[in-house]
């Protein structure tokens, strides 16, 4: 097959709506990209907050396509992420972002395409028409993508629970979940503000164990195992948690709730 009639070359029969994905497997974009992200954006978010990254050494071993997920609650939450991570994971990351949010304005859109190669994704109640099964041919294409479960920022800090979404990309696409735990970015820049408080406020970044669904395993039952790791790494505050851990946590708490 010729490059010109390649998966990632332009189709005359897409169906309109649909992201295209060839731009993320862009030389040119990872040109970019190399640029604002590992010199202007980790340089800003560095000299503005006290950046913290626990757990690099969990994803050693971690090749693409896979999915990230975290617990959200700033809009810093993002830019904290690609900048603790390795250049080897955000030179092809894509970020999942609201599609009704940063994709209403376009230069809001082409400044979240630069700095965070984003793509669309409809929130319930809020869809624009774009996006739909872009996570999904992302993953096809063999580029990782990072998604937010709870949907939306939490307003009170408190991690709402995980929609099982990124769990069923996960079985579909059958690759991996690696589990991010995010500590101050809302006291550092909460709903509201446009840039983080002063003093360089410490925001920590916990890279958890790749998690990948078992035989069988439904996606709301995985979200939920998920799930559990995230809350008790933010509990513990450290990526080094064994995911049994979590199952026996989220056991001992529907045990509670049932009695």
């Amino acid at each position: 097959m010729s490059k010109r009639h390649s998966a990632d070359a332009p189709r005359r029969d897409q169906p309109v709506g649909v992201t295209p994905t060839r731009r993320y497997n862009a030389r040119w974009h990872r040109f970019c990209r190399a640029f604002s992200q590992r010199i202007l954006l980790r340089t800003v978010v560095r000299s503005v907050t006290n950046l913290k990254v626990e757990g690099r050494d969990n994803i050693v071993a971690l090749t693409r396509p896979y999915v990230m997920v975290a617990n959200h609650a700033s809009h810093l939450d993002t830019a904290a992420i690609i900048a603790a991570m390795p250049a080897r994971v955000t030179r092809h990351l894509a970020v999942g972002a609201a599609a009704d949010y940063f994709y209403s304005r376009w230069w809001i859109k082409a400044l979240t395409s630069l700095f965070f190669n984003t793509y669309p994704i409809n929130r319930p109640g809020r869809e624009s028409g774009t996006g739909k099964g872009t996570s999904q041919r992302l993953l096809r294409d063999n580029v990782p993508i990072l998604v937010y479960p709870e949907g939306t920022r939490s307003r009170d800090g408190v991690m709402r629970p995980f929609k099982p979404g990124a769990a069923a990309l996960c079985i579909s696409a059958r690759v991996p979940c690696v589990p991010i735990a995010l500590l101050g970015a809302r006291e550092a820049m909460p709903v509201g503000r446009s840039w983080p408080k002063s003093g360089r406020p410490t925001v920590r970044v916990l890279i958890g164990r790749p998690m990948s669904p078992e035989l069988g395993e439904k996606p709301r039952e995985f979200s939920a195992r998920v799930e559990a790791q995230v809350r008790l790494m933010l509990e513990m505050q450290t990526p080094y948690v064994v995911p049994s851990a979590a199952r026996a946590r989220r056991r001992l708490d529907s045990q509670e709730e049932a009695s």
